[in-house]
């Protein structure tokens, strides 16, 4: 069946897209031609990453190209909740503000805990209102396509490359939904090793053996569908066809797939690994999110953990003396101007401005490199401004440190919390005029790498309100010319 557009919207929209900002050239082209021209399946939970390379584009410009389109009502953005061990995707939500971090898979059944670097995925699909694909509506889909296409990622591979959904699919012996107050029949041969049945809405599970002499009777075995279970049903069957007639004792239609796993197959165990996605955490840090979509928030009380980030703290020295010498108006005007400066390098380096506080900026990095990449970028930005006011000096101190932290929402903006905001912002402290302060943690290969050109100490510093002494690396403000 041809793909039906909705022409006038999509035209309107791709204008409105082509105005937001600048892109490269036949970007918004190949955007467009995805929309009318690929099947349903490539238009489901786009991966920005394997868009950007099976095109030879640049990564983060796809991801402000998918982001810009969603604002725009191009698409609509998934937050994906997987499995590492089997690549389900337990939950597929519409918003942050729904994410979690505690969540159980049913095909493993194992509880799991997510943080923004790993297993919390940002997909996008086409919105219905400009064309509608088969995924808009997976209650219609075959029993099938719910749960090895709807209910499970591509992404996740084995060493060869090969998606284990594929796999998956070909130990797969019987699928079926389940008609609400009714019982379905369905069997499986099975010669040895073990029958895997799960239900995606994790209401029935089960792992049987096969073991002994092959049977001469039919075996049949009752499964109820009923309530949220949290482990696997054991039992065991001799070689030969197995019946199992699942019952469904609630009023709402569920699904239940019977697999045959090879003798020795551990459920949860196979190496999996995932190909490049985007993540909470490069969402988070990445500039066009935190202005495009203002009102996605963390509601749950825990936040959501980050297991590494770096932060950026600046701040103007002298800035009292600043507004007592050229006063209020006039040094407001040039805060607000190094404000959109240093807004800028964050964004070049991929980063994000989480907050300003008076004169001060934080902004998170997805690694040091770039933090330090973009403090140094910032220091001869502002030094280059400062040129053209001689009587307006701005003095920038820069501190940088990594480490784990909790996403929160802190007056209805995203936000860090953590002892690491704690540190970041006492080692800027440190710093004296135009000088940058990088903590041991942050000062890995990379930076020291970068930093060779560099006038680079080491100190052991006392931070206000940390016990422990914290090793740091100053680097030095520039020579005078």
């Amino acid at each position: 069946m041809p793909a039906i557009v909705r022409e006038d919207l999509l035209d309107e929209r791709l204008a409105k897209l082509e105005t937001a900002r600048s892109w490269s050239p036949r970007l918004l082209s190949r955007l467009e031609t995805h929309i009318r021209s690929a099947d349903d399946d490539a238009l489901f939970r786009i991966n920005p990453f394997t868009f950007a390379r099976e095109r030879s584009l640049r990564e983060e410009e796809v991801i402000d190209l998918l982001l810009y389109a969603t604002s725009l009502g191009l698409f609509g953005m998934d937050w994906l909740l997987l499995c590492p061990k089997c690549s389900c995707v337990v939950e597929s939500l519409r918003s942050l503000e729904k994410v979690h971090s505690h969540y159980h898979c049913p095909a493993c059944q194992v509880d799991l805990e997510a943080s923004l670097d790993e297993h919390i995925v940002i997909a996008f699909t086409v919105s219905p209102e400009i064309r509608e694909i088969e995924f808009h509506h997976p209650e219609q889909l075959s029993a099938h396509d719910y749960c090895f296409k709807y209910g499970t990622t591509r992404d996740g591979v084995l060493p060869d490359g090969r998606p284990f959904v594929d796999i998956k699919i070909a130990l797969t012996k019987a699928v079926s939904y389940l008609p609400p107050g009714q019982t379905t029949r369905m069997t499986v041969e099975a010669k040895e090793g073990s029958i895997l049945g799960v239900s995606p809405e994790g209401k029935a599970s089960l792992l049987f053996s096969v073991e002994g002499t092959p049977s001469t009777i039919d075996q049949v075995a009752h499964v109820l569908f009923e309530k949220e279970v949290r482990e696997h049903l054991p039992g065991i069957v001799a070689p030969g066809a197995v019946t199992f007639d699942v019952r469904n004792a609630t009023t709402e239609r569920g699904t239940f797939w019977l697999a045959v796993l090879p003798p020795g197959t551990k459920v949860g165990q196979a190496p999996i690994s995932f190909v490049p996605f985007l993540t909470g955490k490069r969402l988070l840090t990445t500039q066009a999110f935190r202005d495009l979509f203002r009102s996605e928030v963390i509601r749950g009380t825990e936040g959501i953990s980050v297991k590494d980030i770096t932060l950026l703290f600046t701040d103007v020295k002298g800035s009292t003396a600043l507004y007592d010498r050229i006063g209020d108006l006039n040094a407001f005007a040039l805060v607000q101007q190094h404000f959109e400066r240093l807004q800028d390098i964050t964004t070049r380096f991929r980063g994000a401005i989480i907050k300003t506080i008076g004169d001060a900026v934080m902004a998170a990095f997805l690694n040091p490199a770039d933090a330090v990449a973009a403090g140094l970028a910032m220091r001869a930005d502002i030094a280059g401004f400062n040129q053209g006011q001689p009587d307006r000096q701005l003095i920038l101190k820069i501190g940088i440190h990594k480490g784990a932290a909790i996403a929160v929402t802190l007056n209805e903006r995203l936000d860090y919390f953590g002892q690491i905001v704690n540190v970041a912002a006492r080692i800027q402290h440190l710093a004296g005029a135009d000088e940058i302060y990088v903590s041991e943690e942050a000062y890995d290969q990379s930076v020291e790498a970068a930093l060779k050109a560099f006038s680079v100490e080491a100190k052991v510093a006392k931070l206000r309100g940390i016990e422990q002494d914290q090793r740091v690396f100053c680097i030095s403000a520039p020579a005078a010319k």
